[in-house]
């Protein structure tokens, strides 16, 4: 019997769930930043206040569209449980650096999932796991749909990294890092943008103006960032590259091993006997599989 070694690969994704996801991606971005670009007196503006309550309640059936697109591509009962343990595991760390300088470990626990188990994956576990945490500590209001998207979108970035077959070792590490210490500061701007454009009276130095021209608005709204959340984003993204390089290299071995023993999208090829010629020995059954 012979062995073919070959890398656990990330659940790979098909047309459909590529389509699904780019398809909440463009909505939620039309979701949060339409605002910057509607007329002042435009019907938009005048029900602005109606906007958080439509996304909330548009997100979630998008979010199970991607679910169940994802799930004809290979998230079986395995990959079902394991997205349930990983996002129990991130809620769970989520509360543990709450209100304290922006803390926040699960930040780390995403980068390295979606870097095991693909984009897809990735966004399903980041917007189920921003769920979680919100239900646990009491976070669930019209903000939750904006932060389940921007999570779903980090996690699904490192997923998108490059190299999982080849890039191992210090190297991905470091690349992990830089990319967590990045895309934390992504994340905090998608929210904090949301939170901008609906929350009124913060002076007219950095409040969000509808009907003014975008650049101005978005000079007010990087105002607003240095002003109220430029170090909570900044302990966010410097305790996620801490935790990747510290521990990371353990989390990662232990993330690919639970993902092949599940054996997500095994490949397991028999081949017969072949007829031997007159006088030879017979030939062995060839067996293929995928390890680690």
């Amino acid at each position: 019997m012979s062995t073919t070694t070959r890398t656990t690969r990330p659940i790979r994704l098909g047309p459909r769930s590529i389509a699904a996801l780019s398809l909440v991606s463009l909505v939620g971005l039309a979701a949060v930043a339409w605002p910057l670009f509607a007329d002042g007196s435009s019907a938009v503006t005048t029900h602005a206040a109606d906007a958080p309550w439509f996304f909330a309640a548009l997100l979630p059936l998008l979010i199970a569209v991607v679910v169940a697109t994802i799930a004809d591509c290979g998230m079986d009962a395995k990959a079902v449980a394991m997205l349930g343990v990983l996002a129990a595991v991130g809620a769970a760390l989520r509360p543990l650096g709450a209100g304290t300088a922006g803390l926040e470990p699960m930040f780390f626990l995403m980068v390295l999932s979606g870097r095991v188990l693909g984009p897809g994956f990735g966004f399903v576990l980041g917007a189920v796991t921003m769920f979680a945490s919100a239900l646990l500590t009491g976070g669930v209001g019209p903000w939750m749909p904006v932060q389940m998207l921007a999570m779903g979108w980090f996690t699904m970035g490192a997923g998108l990294l490059p190299g999982p077959d080849t890039l191992r070792g210090r190297g991905e590490l470091l690349m992990l890092s830089a990319y967590g210490f990045v895309a934390a500061f992504a994340y905090g701007t998608v929210t904090n943008l949301y939170g901008w454009v609906t929350v009124g009276g913060l002076g007219t130095g950095v409040s969000f103006q509808p009907g003014d021209p975008v650049h101005e608005n978005l000079v007010r709204f990087l105002a607003y960032v240095l002003a109220t959340s430029l170090g909570w984003d900044l302990g966010r993204a410097t305790l996620t590259v801490v935790l990747t390089l510290t521990v990371g290299a353990t989390l990662l071995k232990a993330l690919r091993r639970a993902t092949r023993r599940a054996n997500f999208e095994a490949q397991v090829t028999f081949e017969g006997p072949e007829m031997p010629l007159r006088g030879e020995a017979p030939h062995r059954t060839q067996v293929t599989y995928d390890v680690e």
